[in-house]
């Protein structure tokens, strides 16, 4: 019963692969809220991930579809899209099918953008160690390309929201010279983009986000 239950896993994971490639060739612009267990609210910021696609798609010309899907952690269902973002502030937890599934995922040419909502790094960095065991997560430097796309940031992840007094970073994991996954921390790009209203951030810093995460929608696109 174990083999034939993981015989069955591994197969539809390599069919979800199939159709994840297949679909990235023609439809790539997709992007999804990654939901993880835990107990952190990686629910957090709804109106951010439909108001940065709706940006991008204005200044950037990229087709994604506005209608913003959920997709858990450990379900074939995350192949079906070339760019997944996740947030929130406290715990996160991936149990060991999580991990494979999300590992699988990133191998096969996908891509995971995570933004630190504000307390969730501690967390994040452990979980991600059932993903990736022996990698550890390195510093973009400000000269990296996800800096210097269609917008320019010379000094590398803006700063959006202040908490601690620390400056804001970007992590990445990487495969064969890849960046999979994005880290960013200490910056609030997801507060950013909400609704003005929500953080009545004034326009120019909602602008410094949005033009960040285009560039990483850009970045996640061409590679």
């Amino acid at each position: 019963m174990v083999i034939g239950s993981q015989f069955k896993y591994n197969l539809t994971v390599i069919v979800s692969i199939i159709a994840f490639l297949t679909f990235f060739r023609h439809n790539a612009q997709e992007v999804a809220i990654l939901k993880y267990k835990g107990g952190g609210d990686w629910y957090a910021n709804p109106t951010a991930l439909p108001n940065l696609i709706k940006y991008a798609n204005k200044t950037i010309n990229t087709t994604i579809n506005e209608n913003v899907q959920t997709v858990d952690v450990g379900s074939v269902d995350i192949f079906q899209y070339p760019f997944l973002h996740m947030t929130g502030h406290g715990n996160v937890f991936f149990s060991e099918d999580d991990a494979q599934n999300l590992k699988d995922y990133l191998l096969s040419g996908g891509f995971l953008h995570i933004d630190d909502n504000y307390g969730m790094q501690p967390y994040l960095t452990k979980a991600l160690k059932n993903v990736f065991p022996n990698q550890e997560l390195i510093e973009l430097p400000k000269t990296h390309e996800i800096f210097n796309l269609v917008n320019k940031f010379p000094n590398g992840l803006p700063k959006i929201h202040e908490h601690d007094g620390k400056r804001p970073q970007a992590f990445g994991l990487f495969h064969k010279g890849r960046l999979i996954l994005l880290f960013t921390v200490e910056s609030d790009l997801g507060d950013g983009w909400e609704d003005p209203i929500i953080h009545n951030d004034p326009p120019e810093v909602r602008e410094k986000a949005l033009k960040m995460g285009a560039n990483i929608l850009k970045y996640a696109f061409n590679h």
